[in-house]
């Protein structure tokens, strides 16, 4: 029995994310290797310089934000697959420096290596799922990012707080969990090859006939003459006339094309105030920040392993029901929800600091943090991701996207590290810091994002060409409706058909295929009147 075509292109993009495994894996394991006894004799004496300490996460970070702009390259040039295949080689290389590190010199390369390899990744994968996806799913491809980072968070935290239970005072403490990160890269690397590429990318290089036939594979059991994959094709096929018009895509053009100009800022803005909900804060620093508070390392490390699980959870949510929630809500609430968890911590440091015995607040200081972060996988992470990787042109979409990652990576090593020295300071003040951002961002999302669910990735440039700049009560703040019927009972022509009609049609599964315009066409639904996204 052969896979629907749902099935096979969520499969699709499920393995492409491994690469996110990697990413969680990498953000979850440094907080328990850092504090390992062995790693810290290891590392020497320069590892109690505290900004030489954090530059040990925050150099990883570096190297993400570096392997953003060649990835820009390597993807239009290469293809999305093969430009995956290379960040996960890449990855590989940190990731055997930083197991045999010796010395905190070998420990910064391997991070930074590691990071270049991440940077790759985590920019590729949501792009390529949303360029193979169909418009009803692809909010649930694209948040497939989040979810595996957090399936690699979870890995990391329980191998962690395994080994430090275990293994304590030994070698193995710290460079197994180290050497656990090179596995997902593994099978990344041996079999991404296999997958179709990008549709778009193909039709991009010339290469139509092939990305018919993929197309038909991702969406139609392989039949070309599907109404949908001719619609895509000749929807595909106009967008780029209008580049060959236009000219070859240039990294100027995001600046001085206002709708350009207006998604690279929204992406750039989105991705910067994800750093600033104070996740990175509570990743990379969780055993410090829960120390203050009176709980010892190893506890520390089990409640992350717990958080880890929350995580998976939120994200699972994201990902189930993010095409019928939409994308400006989520972050809406998501936002204000960490906002208020960042208040209650910074009310419950200030006054029941881990000096204070009071077990009750301490551990509802714990629970403000599960909150936080069930809400920061459900909303926020996921659509960071999802948001930027489908608002760009196929001309412009790699070197796009680039850029907006870039503030992601800029802004979590910023965070990491100010955060160590902030703690010194100013203690708990520095959560307010979180606090008012959370409530900010909110605002800005309310204000300014227009809602993209169930829009065609080729309808993305009249999108922000005709939206206004304040978006909040106007119908561009407002999802499409997934279920409607598109009944036609006259013999219709489709050039004097409403195009509003024909772009429903395409984005809820009723295609009319842009050639047939001579006849009836009636389709009460391309599935049997449930939605082709429905699962």
């Amino acid at each position: 029995m052969r896979l629907s075509p749902k099935v096979y292109t969520w499969l699709c993009g499920l393995f492409a994310s491994l690469g996110s495994i990697i990413f969680g894996y990498d953000l979850g394991v440094i907080a328990g290797v850092l504090s390992a006894t062995d790693f810290i004799d290891t590392m020497g004496s320069r590892f109690s310089d505290p900004n030489l300490e954090g530059l040990i996460t925050s150099i990883f970070l570096l190297g993400c934000f570096a392997g953003m702009f060649p990835v820009a390259y390597f993807a239009d040039f290469l293809g999305r697959r093969k430009t995956i295949q290379v960040g996960a080689l890449v990855y590989m290389l940190g990731g055997a420096l930083q197991t045999g590190a010796r010395s905190i010199d070998m420990m910064w390369a391997g991070r930074f290596f590691a990071g270049f390899g991440v940077g790759i990744m985590a920019d590729l994968a949501p792009l390529y799922q949303a360029e193979i996806a169909h418009p009803s799913i692809r909010g649930r491809l694209t948040t497939l990012q989040q979810f595996m980072l957090g399936i690699g968070a979870f890995a990391a935290s329980w191998i962690t707080y395994g080994t430090s239970a275990g293994l304590k005072h030994t070698q193995a403490e710290w460079r197994i969990p180290l050497g656990v990160q090179i596995i997902p890269a593994i099978p990344l690397i041996a079999f991404i090859l296999l997958l179709p590429e990008s549709p778009r990318w193909l039709a991009e290089k010339g290469r139509l006939d092939e990305a018919t036939r993929t197309l038909a594979r991702l969406h139609a059991h392989g039949n070309v003459d599907d109404p949908f994959v001719v619609s895509q094709i000749e929807d595909i096929k106009a967008e780029i006339q209008r580049s060959k018009e236009i000219g070859s895509a240039s990294w100027g053009e995001l600046f001085t094309i206002p709708s350009n100009f207006r998604r690279v800022s929204l992406g750039f803005i989105l991705q910067f105030s994800v750093q600033m909900t104070g996740v990175s804060a509570i990743q990379y620093y969780s055993t410090t920040i829960f120390t203050t508070m009176g709980f010892s390392a190893t506890r520390v490390l089990l409640f992350q392993s717990i958080n880890s699980i929350i995580a998976l959870i939120g994200e699972a949510c994201c990902v189930l029901w993010v095409d019928n929630t939409g994308r400006r809500l989520p972050l809406i609430v998501g936002n204000v929800v960490s906002g208020l968890s960042f208040v209650v911590g910074s009310i419950l440091m200030a006054r029941w600091p881990g000096t204070v015995d009071n077990n009750a607040a301490h551990y509802i200081f714990i629970s403000t943090t599960w909150i936080f972060n069930f809400f920061f996988s459900s909303c926020i992470g996921p659509l960071s991701w999802a948001y930027p990787a489908e608002i760009y042109s196929t001309r412009t979409r790699a070197k796009a996207t680039a850029l907006t990652s870039s503030a992601s990576w800029l802004s979590n090593f910023f965070i990491a590290q100010v955060t160590p020295v902030a703690f010194t300071h100013i203690g708990w003040k520095y959560y307010l810091v979180f606090a008012i951002c959370g409530h900010t961002n909110a605002l800005f999302v309310w204000a300014f994002f227009p809602e993209t669910t169930g829009r065609r990735l080729e309808e993305m440039d009249a999108l922000f060409t005709d939206a206004p700049l304040f978006i909040a009560h106007t119908s561009y703040a407002k999802r499409q409706d997934r279920y409607a019927v598109l009944l036609v009972i006259l013999p219709l022509n489709l050039n004097t058909c409403s195009s509003h009609l024909v772009e429903k049609e395409l984005r809820e599964g009723i295609f009319i295929c842009s050639s047939c315009s001579e006849s009836l066409i009636l389709h009460l639904s391309y599935r049997n009147l449930r939605p082709w996204g429905s699962f």
